[in-house]
């Protein structure tokens, strides 16, 4: 079949739009997360396939019942996504933009999803404990190579610093203060660890050593095991690198 005018009006409008780097999912105005199909624009970032990693160990080491907290939810995916595979689960979920927290609302209505969004700087204002804190907060540096190709995104949902790493810190100082317990279980092997200073400190010499290991733009999980060496407490990472070999730090 030919298009008709206003088709190939349409058809070449958003052929522009992907020329300016625009995303599919902004033009067709929805995105498959986890099994929901999403509504998306302008206002929130295009949630990714690689963050459904995150809602997956989630579901595997949160509890009965529990207690989570989604930190800068966008476009409520991983919220969503918790609560849809989770009914049980209560759910609340962060974000500082007002718009964005339009776009959670207005899908969780229509998913049939009940979540509480609250507005507010990460964990600024955020009242009670919680079994899970989950996130995917900005990570990229803001003078990295690939940002102009992003342009069309949210810029506040993608930057964070000058090394990427200013939200992370952020989020490593706050979340241990509002946990109901420090995660012992939620990692591998996390021995010495017995209170939030010290996993808040772990938490940001991953983030470091991601980096310092070239891990910072692509999916991993770690391992932190703690232990003596010589009167020192020693910290030892290892990265399962999604889709790929294991790395470790410090090497050897």
């Amino acid at each position: 079949d030919f298009l008709d005018a206003e088709q190939l009006s349409r058809f070449n409008a958003w052929v522009q739009r992907r020329l300016q780097h625009e995303p599919l999912a902004y033009l067709t105005g929805w995105q498959d997360f986890h099994g929901l199909r999403l509504q998306v624009d302008k206002r929130v970032l295009v949630p990714r396939p690689d963050t459904e990693t995150l809602v997956d160990w989630a579901l595997e080491i949160g509890p009965p019942a529990a207690q989570v907290l989604d930190l800068g939810t966008g476009s409520g995916a991983i919220a969503l996504a918790l609560k849809h595979a989770r009914p049980d689960w209560l759910l609340s979920a962060v974000d500082a933009s007002d718009d964005a927290l339009q776009v959670a609302q207005a899908n969780a209505q229509r998913l049939g999803l009940a979540v509480q969004f609250l507005q507010g700087d990460w964990l600024s204002g955020v009242q009670g404990r919680f079994d899970l804190i989950v996130s995917n907060p900005p990570y990229i540096a803001d003078a990295d190579p690939h940002l102009p190709a992003l342009q069309a995104e949210p810029q506040s949902a993608l930057v964070s610093g000058a090394d990427g790493l200013v939200d992370i810190r952020t989020l490593a100082a706050q979340a241990p203060a509002h946990l109901l317990v420090i995660p012992r279980r939620h990692v591998a092997s996390l021995a010495e660890a017995t209170d939030g200073a010290e996993l808040g400190a772990l938490l940001l010499l991953a983030a470091d050593a991601a980096r310092a290991v070239g891990l910072a733009d692509r999916g991993y999980r770690v391992v932190a095991n703690t232990g003596a060496d010589g009167g020192q407490t020693v910290h030892h990472l290892h990265f399962h690198i999604l889709g790929g070999r294991a790395m470790h730090w410090p090497p050897g």
